[in-house]
């Protein structure tokens, strides 16, 4: 049995769509883990909203620089 192996690169629009998925995913636990602590909703959706820019650059740039690193 013959293995095959596909290296595929990621494109910038396959990273940018991931990394938006994810923040939103993220986001609504961050949003709810939020409310349950401070019981409001306002700080709960500004600190969701706040988290939400953040770490979508940084998700962003972290897998862009992932792509440059290459694996044996």
């Amino acid at each position: 049995m013959q293995l095959i192996r596909c290296y595929t690169l990621e494109s910038k629009r396959r990273s940018l769509l991931k990394a938006t998925s994810w923040r939103i995913t993220a986001t609504c636990t961050t949003t709810v883990i939020a409310y349950f602590i401070t019981g409001n909703i306002g700080s709960a959706v500004t600190i969701g909203s706040i988290e939400f820019f953040v770490k979508f650059a940084i998700y962003y740039y972290h897998e862009r620089l992932w792509t440059n690193i290459k694996l044996k």
